[in-house]
């Protein structure tokens, strides 16, 4: 196992170190707006040839003020043509958003004025297209946002609904990061501190209580961690979307409340038994929350290898489901609380054990019913012991606004207000680095005993994981804690 000083050389070779402080030197542009015709398109330069650049498109012979809207007329650099009337915006370097000199300028939105000022930013030698991703690339590299920032920047320009731009937001916010980096500067001085009695207890007297102290600092993020990845996926689920599957007999209805939800015939109907055969999904916002809605093929012993497998995916579905619809046709008899229980023990005898976390049981066909049937359904829907019921007719409309209550307040729920208490982990990298960095922590306490150089490794590999979630990765700073601390090497 290597010393501290042997790590320490290793990690200042890290190349992802290298990577994050490489000096860009080129000059990119690139036409930062969407694509098409709109009133106001922005085209974007970042590099140390913006300035010059600028100079050669609106003939201005000094800077304008930082962060200032000024009107210019952009010139063709090498004709001189006029290309358009626009607005310019100067940012100085590291006062922008890739931490280099940057100019924006907005300017009308058609193709041929956006394509001419493209051209012109083209035709400049010290100039080249950015790649994709390159001016985020470089607010990553130079410092200006961490790994947690830029997937919440991500996240926020895929946002679909409102919950999903609130979460996104409070991560590219730096909330999340900033839970990490506090872990990971406690785990840099945990690691300083074992480092350095492993290294110089000998010569400079560093006492025992320190390793105690390591000691507790590991249980308390132990315990961090754990609490953190309890969160039951609530920030993944949110940005990927809930998957909500409809299930239940044949001709129960669910294809006609897959068409009452997404509000366009998404789904076959028909009078048929057997007619869905494969899984349909449609991608919704219900109440600010993304769902992915399933219709699968009703549950039934069959001799049609089409619909066996059409009933196989309906299965698989269900197993995945965060939320489960269970439509049940009300019009073929009397229900009771033990016929409800019974029928959704035989189809999905599993639940107890690996099921959704919610179910939804959805009484369709209401409208066929008897007033005094419906007041007994009624009385059922208060049955404690049965899960939320709702009655409802796809047909005639009755009960689908009770329905979608019901089911935002399953989603909330699942995905509570991204707004409140801790942030949560939002990408399965996340949660594997998280896993990663408690075991290696529960590794360090069944070394601790044993052999404090192999506990130091694993609280080494512990902070490399949790570094790996924000890119922040700097060995340098254990060396500047060992010092600091200890004063050692006077």
């Amino acid at each position: 196992m290597w010393s501290s000083r042997r790590c320490l050389k290793m990690f200042s070779q890290d190349p992802l170190k290298k990577w994050i402080h490489h000096n860009v030197r080129d000059t990119i542009f690139a036409l930062s707006s969407g694509r098409g015709k709109c009133g106001v398109a922005v085209i974007r330069t970042s590099g140390p040839a913006s300035q010059e650049a600028l100079h050669l498109l609106t003939k201005w012979r000094s800077l304008p003020p930082p962060r200032q809207v000024k009107l210019a007329s952009i010139l063709c650099p090498k004709s001189g043509e006029l290309l358009d009337k626009g607005l310019v915006v100067w940012f100085s370097g590291p006062h922008s958003f890739t931490g280099e000199d940057c100019c924006e300028y907005h300017v009308h939105g058609g193709p041929a004025v956006v394509n001419g000022i493209l051209q012109a930013l083209g035709c400049l030698k010290m100039l080249r297209p950015a790649d994709p991703g390159e001016f985020t690339k470089r607010a990553f590299q130079n410092g200006k946002l961490d790994l947690t920032e830029v997937e919440g920047l991500g996240d926020l320009i895929h946002a679909e609904t409102e919950v999903q731009r609130r979460q996104a937001l409070r991560q590219m916010s730096g909330e999340l990061g900033q839970l990490y980096q506090t872990w990971s500067q406690q785990m840099i001085r945990a690691l300083a501190h074992i480092e350095a009695f492993i290294d110089f207890s000998e010569d400079d007297n560093v006492e025992e209580h320190v390793i105690l102290a390591v000691d507790e600092v590991v249980v308390t993020l132990m315990r961090g961690l754990e609490e953190h990845l309890k969160d039951n996926r609530r920030g993944e689920r949110l940005r990927e979307g809930v998957q909500v599957v409809l299930t239940g007999a044949t001709n129960a209805g669910k294809s006609s409340l897959m068409n009452v939800i997404s509000q366009k015939p998404t789904a076959i109907v028909s009078s048929i038994p057997g007619t869905t055969r494969d899984v349909v999904e449609a991608t919704l916002n219900i109440g600010g929350y993304p769902i992915i809605l399933s219709d699968t093929a009703g549950l039934r012993e069959s001799e049609d290898p089409i619909e066996k497998e059409g009933v196989r995916r309906a299965k698989a579905r269900i197993g995945d489901a965060d939320i489960l619809v269970a439509v049940i046709d009300v019009s073929d008899g009397l229900l009771s609380q033990e016929m409800i229980l019974a029928n959704l023990q035989n189809l999905y005898p599993s639940l107890q054990e690996d099921g959704p976390r919610s179910i939804i049981v959805a009484l369709n066909k209401v409208d066929l019913l008897s007033q005094e049937r419906i007041v007994n359904l009624e009385k059922l829907c208060q049955e404690p012991r049965l899960p939320t019921l709702c009655l409802m007719s796809c047909h005639t409309g009755e009960g689908i606004s009770n329905f979608l209550r019901i089911l935002r307040d399953h989603l909330e729920a699942i995905c509570g207000d991204p707004l409140q208490g801790a942030p949560t982990i939002t990408q399965t990298r996340h949660r594997h680095h998280l896993t990663e960095c408690l075991d290696a922590l529960r590794r360090y306490n069944v070394h601790r005993q044993q052999d404090l150089v192999l506990s130091a490794e694993e609280l080494r590999i512990a902070h490399r994981h949790l570094g790996a979630i924000t890119g922040r990765v700097n060995a340098e700073e254990i060396l500047d804690i060992i010092f600091s601390d200890f004063c050692i090497g006077k």
